[in-house]
């Protein structure tokens, strides 16, 4: 199985939990950004998503060429085939939250915030790795080894200390959804170059502020 179709299996579970236990899909605060996966007002924040395949894959060509790098090829099965919000989740290893594409924009937001993290890790000379979401409890970065595909936690200035899985499909079949009210994410200072997106960027971004402090 793909990672792609792993992907859209579990967000067949996911809306499917939602359903069951609220009666409606997924909530989201949006901040006022529009998606194609959203089911309600666009402005009426919580709003109700539902994950939508786009159109065309969207490519990562350019993160690559930008950092002479090759990228596992499941970086755009992971984050190229759909438009959706994050996805909460209950595993063995774990509470935690995985980024999803919510528009166009915000695509351009991960490419930039990616690009960071992969400067980041050459920098401090450790093999390349993308990130795919958080682990809550510590927040740790769930990220992906550039090289093989492999699922690890990571924590920021570090190298990837445990291995989660050989791959994103074999990780994504070990979640559970998790059932939660829609969070309202507080939007932290702009001192750092990362881009902000209204949910999991801002864990990102606290985590790099705490890596990169001020001078």
């Amino acid at each position: 199985m793909s990672c792609a179709e792993a992907l859209e299996q579990f967000f067949a579970q996911y809306q499917q939990c939602y359903q069951s236990a609220l009666g409606e899909f997924p909530r989201f605060y949006a901040g006022g950004e529009p998606s194609e996966c959203v089911l309600d007002g666009e402005h009426d924040d919580p709003v109700q998503w539902q994950a939508i395949h786009r159109q065309s894959t969207a490519s990562f060509a350019n993160v690559g060429e930008a950092l002479s790098i090759n990228l596992h090829p499941d970086i755009e099965q992971f984050y190229g085939h759909f438009f959706a919000g994050p996805l909460k989740f209950d595993s063995p290893f774990g509470s935690g939250e995985l980024l999803q594409v919510w528009n166009d924009k915000d695509f351009g937001y991960l490419q930039e915030n990616l690009i960071g993290h992969l400067m980041m890790k050459k920098r401090l000379r450790q093999s390349p790795t993308w990130f795919i979401g958080i682990l809550e409890q510590h927040e740790e970065m769930l990220t992906v080894d550039n090289n093989d595909g492999s699922v690890w936690a990571e924590r920021p200035g570090e190298a990837p200390y445990e291995r989660l899985a050989d791959n994103l499909a074999d990780f994504l079949r070990m979640l559970s959804p998790r059932v939660t009210d829609a969070v309202r994410y507080q939007e932290l200072d702009d001192s750092t170059s990362a881009s902000v997106h209204p949910g999991i960027f801002a864990s990102l971004k606290r985590m790099w502020l705490n890596l990169f402090p001020k001078r």
